[in-house]
């Protein structure tokens, strides 16, 4: 036993490329799994009867297992490793697949959904924490890099996989969860062998965690979080309700043409994190809350006019900005937090986001109810404007009391 352990800890920190793209692909899929129902709501709707509010909590339940399970299991993958908490949340995300595989009506979404949510909240700090340890230290950068393409790669394919499955093959509501469930099965196989990249390890403490930042980074966090989160609820209405402006305003009932607006937003998204690679963190911040103020006024101006086009650009652009948002929150975390601290900090960072994502769905849902989707559309675009905005501002108040300090 204690030879298994000292091989173990030999391998805890060691750089591994093979163990990084297992390590992805797990983290990929179990995203993946999260977003296959935005194309199909509207199926679903038609067959187990239910309304575009119940769409929109529907989803919100998803983002609350998400919060809700960063807060219970955050710190687990620091205590008990990596590598159990990313089996974990595959094999949670097994069970979601096939909780919708066999599912017959409204309750078993529900269960599917909140199963789904809890998958990603247990892969997203173990795997971003992992990806750290497993690739070179000497590229700090390119772990973050890889880990929001998998998270946010995830989340695109998901959407576009659906729709074309849904689109093209027979039993759309089966098939595409077929295919989610063999690769997280898959990656499960993969798993194995893996380095552990946590060191000392220590009995499991399951609690509810305070939100908690490093006061070293406590300033770029939030400001990031806040960018990132006004881009994610952007993000979330677009994944809850697209398939219904698109079928109720445009009359375009391809579900593939909904899929692929959510993919172009989340796929904006993983490449606009690049932008921190080139840009340092405040340039970069401004670059997206400018990005999220742009592409609110084309959301807004689209559901106005109900222009597919420029609903689609607003998404590209809207997914750019709040990547380059969440990529400069990734980056400060894992290039200014002790290792032991990581996973912590990135669980409470995207806690934030998926409160962001999920909350303001449920708020545009009822406006739904009340004045209609194209001026829910139109309230929820400003309040982003001002959201970015106000970030926006303290930037440039921040940099002038920073230069203000040089002079002085």
């Amino acid at each position: 036993m204690s030879n298994a352990r000292h091989a173990d800890g030999a391998k805890a920190g060691s750089p591994s490329t093979s163990g990084a793209v297992r390590v992805a692909f797990a983290f990929w899929i179990t995203l993946v799994g999260t977003t296959v129902p935005t194309p199909l709501y509207p199926l679903y709707e038609r067959e187990f009867g239910f309304s575009s509010l119940t769409v929109t909590v529907v989803y919100a339940l998803y983002a609350l297992g998400v919060v809700v399970g960063l807060l219970v299991f955050g710190r687990l993958s620091d205590q008990v490793g990596r590598r159990p908490v990313i089996l974990a949340a595959l094999i949670l995300s097994v069970a979601a697949d096939a909780v919708f595989l066999a599912a017959v009506d409204l309750a078993m979404i529900i269960v599917g959904r909140v199963l789904a949510g809890l998958s990603a909240a247990l892969v997203i700090g173990a795997a971003t924490a992992a990806l750290a340890g497993l690739i070179s230290p000497q590229h700090p950068r390119r772990a973050a890099t890889v880990s929001i393409f998998a998270n946010l790669g995830g989340l695109a394919t998901g959407t576009l996989l659906a729709g074309i499955v849904s689109d093209v093959a027979p039993d759309p509501l089966r098939l595409p969860w077929a295919i989610v469930l063999i690769l997280a099965v898959i990656a499960i196989i993969a798993l194995r062998g893996v380095p552990e990249t946590v060191r000392e390890r220590s009995p499991a403490t399951l609690r509810v965690q305070r939100l908690h930042v490093p006061s070293t980074i406590r300033g770029a966090f939030i400001r990031s979080a806040i960018t990132g989160g006004a881009g994610f609820a952007a993000l979330g209405v677009f994944t809850s309700v697209s398939g219904l402006f698109l079928g109720t305003v445009l009359h375009e009932t391809s579900h593939t043409l909904a899929g692929l607006v959510v993919f172009v937003a989340f796929t904006g998204a993983a490449f606009g994190q690049l932008v921190t690679r080139v840009l340092s963190s405040r340039p970069a911040l401004a670059c997206a809350c400018v990005g999220l103020i742009v592409g609110a006024c084309l959301l807004a101006y689209s559901m106005w006019m109900a222009v597919l086009a420029t609903l689609i650009l607003s998404a590209a652009i809207i997914g750019l900005a709040a990547g380059a948002a969440v990529g400069d929150g990734i980056a400060t975390i894992t290039t200014k937090t002790a290792p032991q601290h990581q996973a912590e900090a990135v669980s409470t960072f995207f806690a934030i986001l998926f409160a962001m994502l999920g909350v303001p769905a449920v708020g545009v849902g009822l406006l739904i109810q009340w004045i209609g989707l194209r001026h829910a559309g139109e309230v929820f675009s400003a309040v982003v404007a001002v959201l970015a905005l106000v970030v926006l501002l303290s930037l440039f108040h921040g940099g002038a009391r920073s230069e203000a300090r040089t002079a002085g």
